[in-house]
């Protein structure tokens, strides 16, 4: 019998935004290549009314996802998790496409991003036990603090860490509450587009979680300056982008995350779990 070469089934990516896979709305597309310079695939070019219609189902998704229970919460990023684990040959692949690692390295890569989604995960019921608490004041009141999640979070995902960077931001910023609209990594982004395949069909809710491929700076200045943001995680942008957005931050007193250099392999600590958090303080007279 004759064996005859079969040609391989290339993958549309596409965006991925309130629980929908949309093209972006103006067709634009983007030569994805790995490290040596080979054609991997075409990523959506993602446009300023994606990024507004992104924002937009994050806003819509805010109420149920910050109203569900913590417990809920941490059981869907676990299942995120188990998700993640039942495609790790995949995300191998991927990440070392996109990093130029070997076929080792990129695993390690991807075991660390699952071990890490499990990290926070496991944070979900705990947060308020050590950002919030019973504060002594003098007089017959209690006073008690509890964090509240800040709202709708725009992310610009680390672009030298296509996963593991990746889960380390949006990981932290969803299971305190809050939604998010992330730009994928400029150069490597399938790893995220593929993640969000694996949120569609993990009981998250969506738009949770919405995420754009593109130019990080043309994404990155309609977030910033969208009125409807709460925050904005800088962790993919250079020191001038950076400069350029805070600024425009700065019009609806956006919470803002600088970046700095970080060893994603290293523990994350709490700083971006409690980053986008504010404090609610309720004063309740003592009964006589």
């Amino acid at each position: 019998m004759n064996t005859v070469d079969r040609l391989s089934v290339l993958k549309t990516y596409k965006l991925y935004v309130g629980g929908k896979f949309p093209r972006s709305e103006s067709g634009r597309v983007y030569e994805v290549t790995d490290s040596k310079g080979t054609w991997l695939a075409n990523a959506p070019l993602a446009s300023r009314k994606d990024a507004r219609d992104a924002v937009v189902a994050a806003r819509k998704a805010f109420g149920g996802w910050s109203g569900a229970t913590a417990y809920n919460r941490g059981q869907i990023l676990y299942r995120v998790a188990e998700m993640l684990e039942g495609r790790r040959d995949q995300f191998t692949a991927e990440v070392a496409a996109a990093e130029g690692l070997s076929k080792a390295k990129a695993a390690a890569q991807v075991d660390a991003a699952i071990d890490r989604w499990v990290w926070y995960a496991g944070w979900s019921d705990k947060v308020a036990q050590i950002a919030g608490g019973a504060n002594p004041v003098a007089g017959p009141y209690f006073n008690l603090s509890s964090p509240e999640p800040t709202g709708v979070v725009a992310v610009l995902a680390p672009q030298e860490s296509s996963f593991l960077g990746l889960v380390s931001v949006i990981a932290p910023a969803i299971v305190t509450g809050n939604t998010v609209v992330v730009a994928a990594a400029e150069d490597a982004p399938l790893p995220a587009l593929s993640l969000a395949e694996v949120l569609a069909t993990s009981d998250l809710p969506g738009g949770v979680v919405n995420i754009l491929s593109g130019r990080t700076a043309e994404l990155g200045a309609p977030l910033a300056a969208h009125q409807d943001v709460n925050a904005l995680d800088l962790a993919g942008a250079d020191e001038e982008l950076a400069t350029e957005l805070e600024k425009a931050a700065a019009d609806n007193l956006k919470r803002v995350l600088r970046p700095a250099p970080v060893n994603w392999t290293a523990d994350p600590g709490t700083g971006r779990l409690l980053g986008f958090l504010e404090t609610k303080t309720v004063w309740h007279p003592m009964g006589v």
